[in-house]
């Protein structure tokens, strides 16, 4: 059928069943109404099925169609590893529960049509994790409108004449069915991809054929590899894109003098070499600055340098010099349209994989010392209360003096250690600046309500074979808060100056809180003797930062910290600048790392452009459209970047911990449930103690306390308090670690 005679059927059906006088009809019921004859009857299928696959229209279970509210709606589906899953609809308050027998061919993370069988049941207490009861809605899943796995990445387990694929993820509930002569040789003990051919139904598995072998279940690096392959990580550049960055010079040859331009210099009195012609024309010359990054001892692509200096009146010049990745990362290239693929570098336990090819992150765009360097280039002059007093954006050279780490400016602003402060003699004044200014920035946050997570984590350090050796917590010192500080304020600062220019950006949001969870924090944290204060239903961060603040060095802490972070909401990124909950600002971008973040590359696109006369119509038009879709996309891609670092961490985790099994470690009950407890170990490690395995009575679950009570030794357990456990099992497949209760540990 012609795509024009298509949207007119189509059109023509939405507007009857849109009419108030419609009832929902079967196909044939619609083709008498229609005078459409029996010839043309598949043709009028055609079009309902286009209509039920956008959503447009729905169908019973008996058949009819009509509008989709009237008997079915559109969701996502996220499975469980029992079989069973819920459906999320936008504009639903509540996720649909749909039984294990009624999800049909739905995977995680399908786009599908349900019917709701049977409406929520409310009593008393408000929905989810603090306090919930009640019966949520059930549905049934009628239609896959749109399958989320092409693909299925897992262990291969060989039976005579077939086999299985048994999913990594274990929201994906359904084996995958292998026939005989599609198994590309694999054995069992193989992790395999696993292309979905059929995706079966409520009575059969999905039915696929393998399309890679990526190595023996036991092999070094193959656990790794099934994580970037289930994630759908890129790991080779196109050829196209390596093509490209052969013409991308290695080194930057600046003529003329390193010229001091600050020190007793005002901001306004910053100059640009009038003899500087093609890429460095206009720029100013900051390679006479002391300048230093600052990162992590195995950093290697160093996108922020550092200058400061105090003026004869009181006041902070601080100079935040970020590595000019959009000059040799030109708009539609096919480096660009690469790196807005992957749209972030993850960075996974035991490898990275970059936004951009090493020759520019660890070349040409690193701050590396010793080189000169194009940067974009934010300066500020900083009040002694904290307060931005002036400001300038603007394309430099510069040329770092030093690499320092973390450890190096912590070992001098900190522990005043005598031997580190010879080796940076020269320097030491200048971190001491750094320290002083910090101090306020940090003060200014705190005064005006920003929240500051400290969540203990952890470095997780592998053998050339990739076995964890050890798990170091990382702990955030002077020097982290340093940079931490400064980045934020350049980020603030930037943000706020093109909001008012009006012209289109990009911004980091981070939307209020739902008032609903919120009470329901509210009510939890009561349960520990705490409080927050709401007004209207609104809450101010300020009140937030005073419940970490009371809860600092409680056995408590990472629990409610964490359960605090997770009643807000996700940062994102938006074309609306609509403020910064969690760091109480009406203005907030991500500016400091075009490296390996693409909304910093693509604001620095519209910075420069900016700064060389201004964007005309043409331009404005141009970004206003592409922004919409770069701010989606790159929040998505975030997302699965996160959750892949955390699925690695959790592998080497449980990995680390098989080779402690039998032995015992003091915890803290980081989670309270129906079936057993979670143990958090000092290493961030945790793992479950099953209620199957507390044989010393039978305990009752309270979900609105979050505690265990013995019937008959009213022994509880609840959350946050110490226990000792033992290791009795780990399992690499599900990244789970197993505990029991120390055999003479009594904590009561």
């Amino acid at each position: 059928m012609e795509k024009e005679i298509l949207e007119q059927r189509k059109q023509i059906l939405t507007e009857l069943m849109d009419d108030k006088a419609y009832v929902p009809m079967k196909a044939k019921e619609l083709a008498i109404l229609l005078n459409i004859p029996k010839s043309q009857r598949d043709e009028l299928t055609e079009v309902l099925d286009a209509l039920v696959a956008e959503g447009k229209i729905g169908v019973s279970k008996k058949g009819k169609y009509g509008k989709p509210e009237t008997f079915s709606i559109n969701g996502i589906f996220f499975g469980h590893p029992k079989g069973f899953g819920f459906v999320t609809v936008d504009g639903m308050e509540q996720d649909i529960f749909i039984p294990e027998d009624r999800t049909g061919a739905a995977m995680h993370g399908d786009r599908v049509q349900i019917v709701v069988e049977s409406e929520a049941v409310r009593s008393g207490h408000s929905k989810s994790g603090m306090g919930a009861s009640g019966r949520r809605a059930e549905g049934t899943v009628i239609k896959v409108l749109e399958h989320a796995n092409k693909e299925v990445v897992g262990y291969y387990q060989k039976n005579k004449s077939f086999g299985f694929v048994i999913p990594d993820n274990q929201k994906l509930a359904k084996d995958v069915f292998i026939p005989q002569g599609c198994d590309m040789g694999a054995v069992t003990g193989h992790k395999v991809v696993a292309k979905i051919k059929d995706y079966g139904d409520e009575k059969h598995k999905p039915e696929g054929c393998i399309t890679e072998i990526l190595g023996h279940v036991n092999d070094p690096g193959t656990d790794i590899l099934s994580i970037v392959r289930a994630y759908g990580l890129p790991e080779e550049f196109p050829q196209a894109v390596m093509d490209e960055i052969q013409d991308i010079e290695d080194s930057l040859e600046v003529p003329g003098n390193q010229e001091q331009v600050l020190g007793e210099y005002g901001i306004n009195d910053l100059k640009t070499h009038e003899d500087w012609t093609g890429e460095l024309a206009g720029r100013l010359d900051l390679r006479g600055l002391q300048t230093v990054t600052i990162d992590g001892e195995d950093a290697k692509d160093l996108d922020d340098a550092v200058t400061i200096c105090k003026t004869g009146k009181g006041t902070y010049i601080l100079g935040v010099h970020i590595a000019d990745v959009s000059h040799y990362v030109k708009e539609g290239s096919p480096l660009d349209k690469e790196a807005l693929k992957r749209s972030t570098s993850v960075y996974l336990v035991d490898r990275v994989i970059p936004m951009l090819p090493h020759k520019l992150s660890n070349g040409i765009c690193s701050l590396n010392a010793g080189t000169d360097r194009l940067a974009l280039s934010c300066i500020m002059e900083v009040d002694a209360q904290g307060t931005v007093t002036d400001h300038k954006v603007a394309e430099t050279v510069i040329h770092v003096d030093r690499r320092m780490t973390y450890t190096a400016v912590n070992a001098i602003v900190t522990d005043r250690d005598e031997a580190v402060m010879a080796e940076y003699e020269g320097f030491v004044p200048m971190f001491d600046c750094m320290k002083e200014l910090s101090l306020i920035l940090r003060e200014e946050r705190r005064k005006r309500g920003a929240i500051d997570f400290d969540f203990p984590e952890s470095k997780i350090l592998l053998d050339p074979k990739g076995k964890p050796l050890e798990i170091k917590p990382y702990v955030r010192n002077a020097a982290t808060k340093i940079i931490e500080d400064f980045m934020l304020l350049a980020n603030e600062t930037v943000a706020e100056d093109h909001y008012w220019q009006s012209i289109p950006f990009l911004y980091r949001s981070h939307d209020n809180p739902d008032p609903e969870k919120m009470k329901q924090l509210g009510t939890f944290i009561n349960n520990f003797g705490y409080f927050i204060k709401m007004q209207h239903g609104e809450i101010h961060p300020k009140e937030l930062q005073k419940l970490l603040d009371k809860i600092e060095g409680t056995p408590e802490e990472a629990l409610l910290s964490r359960l605090t972070l997770r009643s807000m909401k996700q940062a994102k990124y938006t074309t609306l600048c609509s403020g910064h909950f969690g760091l109480a600002t009406r203005y907030y971008t991500h500016f400091t790392s075009p490296i390996r973040r693409y909304p910093d590359l693509q604001i620095h696109r519209i910075i420069k452009e900016n700064l060389k006369g201004g964007l005309g119509d043409k331009r404005t038009g141009h970004y206003e459209r592409i922004l919409p879709e770069v701010a989606v996309q790159t929040s998505a891609l975030e997302r699965r970047a996160d959750e892949a670092e955390r699925e690695t961490d959790k592998l080497k985790k449980c990995e680390y911990m098989s080779q402690f099994i039998g032995q015992e470690f003091d915890g803290v009950i980081s989670g309270v449930t129906s079936w057993g407890l979670y143990v958090e170990l000092p290493n961030t490690v945790e793992g479950l103690v099953r209620m199957s395995d507390l044989s010393d009575d039978y305990y009752i679950f309270d979900e609105q306390h979050y505690e265990l009570t013995g019937e008959m030794t009213k022994k509880t357990y609840k959350l946050g308090q110490p226990v000792r456990v033992t290791v009795s099992g780990t399992d690499r497949l599900l990244r789970t670690v197993d505990f029991v209760l120390a055999r003479n540990w009594d904590g009561n």
